[in-house]
C-alpha cells in the first residue's frame, strides 16, 4: 500500500509538475518538498509549519488542502491539535481569594443598582467567531447554444436545429490513465486523473483550453470530428488552445482530403 508521501509524489507527477515548481512558487526549499513525498517528516520544522507546507503544496498541485492535512494528522496520530492538559492554567496565588472577596463586597456596597440593573438586561448569549468554511468550487456547465432556427420548405413545419459553429463540443477519451485540466470559456470544467476507458464530453462557447499529463494515453473530439494525436505516452503537454478559428489545424483530414502518392 502507497504511503502519505508516495501519494503525494504521483498526484503531482500525473501533473506533470515538478518539485522546483512548486518550490518556486511556494518559496519552499526543495529539500522540504523532498521529505514531504519521502515520508521524512522529521527534518521538517515542527508545529504549524508542517501543515503549513502541505497546504500550500496541495494548493498549487490542485489537491483539496484540508483533507490532504487530515490525512497527514490521520498517518501521525500524535500530532493534533492542543488538548486541555496542554493549556497553561492561572494559579491564584494563596492569600489573594479572601482580598478579591472584601473588594468585591464592598464594589456591591456602594453600587448596589448595578445589580439590579444587570438583572433586568436580557443574558447575551456568547457569541463565538465566526468561521469560516472552505467551499468546493462547483462551476455551472457551459450554457448550450441557442438552436438556430431553419426555414422549412413551404407548407412545412418550421425546425430547429443545434449548430455546432456557435460553440465547441469536446470529448475526451481516455485509453490510459491520464491527468487531464480543462477550462472551458476561462472557467475550469475539469481537473482530475481519467482512469482508462473512460469518457468526458465538455462544452464552451468560445474557447476551450486543455492539458495532459499522459498525451498519448488520450485521444479527443471536437464538434463529433477526430481530433489530431497529442504526442507520445508519458509526454505532458500544456495549455492546448481549441477555438473555431484553429479548429481546422487540430482536426484529422479524413482520408478522402489526403493527397494520394505516387
Amino acid at each position: 500500500m502507497a504511503t502519505f508521501g508516495e501519494n503525494l509524489r504521483r498526484e503531482r507527477e500525473l501533473r506533470g509538475i515538478s518539485l522546483h515548481e512548486i518550490a518556486e512558487v511556494t518559496k519552499i526549499s526543495v529539500r522540504f518538498l523532498k521529505a514531504l513525498e519521502q515520508d521524512r517528516f522529521e527534518i521538517l520544522p515542527g508545529g504549524i509549519f508542517r501543515r503549513t507546507f502541505l497546504r500550500q503544496y496541495a494548493k498549487h498541485v490542485g489537491l483539496d488542502a484540508d483533507r490532504i492535512v487530515a490525512e497527514f494528522l490521520y498517518t501521525q496520530g500524535t500530532e493534533t491539535e492542543p488538548g486541555p492538559s496542554q493549556v497553561r492554567r492561572f494559579v491564584v496565588p494563596p492569600g489573594t481569594l479572601p482580598i478579591l472577596a472584601g473588594l468585591g463586597l464592598l464594589v456591591w456596597l456602594a453600587f448596589p443598582w448595578s445589580g439590579a440593573a444587570r438583572r433586568d438586561e436580557p443574558a447575551a448569549s456568547a457569541a463565538s467567531v465566526p468561521v469560516s468554511i472552505p467551499r468546493e468550487h462547483v462551476y455551472p456547465p457551459a450554457a448550450r447554444p441557442e438552436p438556430i432556427p431553419v426555414a422549412a420548405p413551404e407548407g412545412g413545419p418550421s425546425v430547429s436545429v443545434q449548430s455546432k459553429d456557435d460553440g465547441l463540443i469536446l470529448t475526451l477519451a481516455a485509453k490510459q490513465d491520464c491527468w487531464v485540466s480543462v477550462s472551458a470559456d476561462g472557467a475550469p470544467v475539469l481537473d482530475r486523473v481519467l482512469s482508462a476507458g473512460e469518457t468526458q464530453t465538455l462544452e464552451a462557447r468560445g474557447e476551450i483550453v486543455l492539458s495532459v499529463g499522459n498525451a498519448g494515453g488520450l485521444s479527443f473530439r471536437v464538434n463529433d470530428q477526430p481530433g489530431v494525436p497529442l504526442g507520445k505516452s508519458g509526454e505532458v503537454k500544456k495549455n492546448i488552445v481549441i477555438t473555431r478559428q484553429n479548429l481546422p489545424t487540430l482536426i484529422e483530414e479524413p482520408p478522402s482530403a489526403k493527397p494520394n502518392s505516387g
